[in-house]
């Protein structure tokens, strides 16, 4: 670089207020910031300060800044009106998954689909969005429904049990494997399922009684002994 190289000023191009932006171009940037912090998702204070844009900007473009989020593609973690229902069932993936009460620190990608402030707005508090929780699980139905198969017998309950029966049976059960005792409270690579004792296969019902809670490994294993032994 010569010395005449070396004194010239350096220019660098940045958005003008006023220049006219493209949904495309926000939503690329967007994407790009999220990237940038290994996120599915983007907070407008995480926008606001590595975007290239406002974030005021995207929420006009689009609405909201949830909808600028779901034009991304990137996960909304602060809805608004949702079903009790759903931040339940989120509350349900995060105890099954921790093995454990789960603590409101937690409520953070990728641990949980949404953020402290949907419960605090619903239910007033954490803890109390938590024993709502319990008491929706303890009183809620198991989903059974009566199913009815072509040249099968008939069901009373479908296949897969519903979140609250999920976190009865787990709960029942101590978070714990019952074959193998582990649980991802101590072992966080563990990874536990819910079972059905006897085979909907063969006629088990998807009910408290008929299910069990089983680690991955244990729940594979029950399968492949199944398997050799037929």
């Amino acid at each position: 670089m010569t010395k005449d190289q070396a004194d010239r000023p350096s220019f660098k191009l940045e958005h003008t207020p006023g220049v006219a932006v493209s949904n495309d171009q926000i939503v690329e940037d967007m994407r790009r910031v999220a990237s940038q912090f290994g996120s599915g998702s983007l907070s407008a204070r995480l926008y606001q300060a590595h975007g290239r844009y406002s974030h005021t900007t995207a929420s006009e473009r689009f609405g909201s800044w949830n909808s600028a989020l779901r034009a991304a593609g990137l996960r909304v973690l602060n809805e608004v009106d949702l079903p009790d229902e759903e931040l339940f069932e989120n509350i349900e993936q995060l105890w099954v998954g921790l093995g454990r009460q789960p603590r409101k620190r937690e409520l953070v990608e990728p641990l949980s689909r949404y953020s402290e402030r949907p419960y605090t707005r619903r239910f007033g508090s954490w803890r109390r969005a938590l024993e709502a929780f319990v008491e929706w699980a303890e009183n809620a139905p198991d989903g059974g429904t009566e199913v009815v198969h072509l040249g099968t017998p008939r069901r009373r309950t479908s296949r897969d049990p519903n979140s609250a029966l999920r976190w009865r049976v787990a709960n029942r059960d101590s978070f714990r494997c019952q074959h193998c005792g582990r649980s991802p409270a101590v072992d966080g690579s563990v990874k536990l399922h819910i079972d059905h004792i006897v085979p909907w296969s063969k006629g088990g019902e998807t009910v408290l009684e008929n299910l069990q809670t089983l680690c991955s490994e244990c729940n594979l294993g029950k399968g492949t002994q199944k398997q050799t032994d037929g």
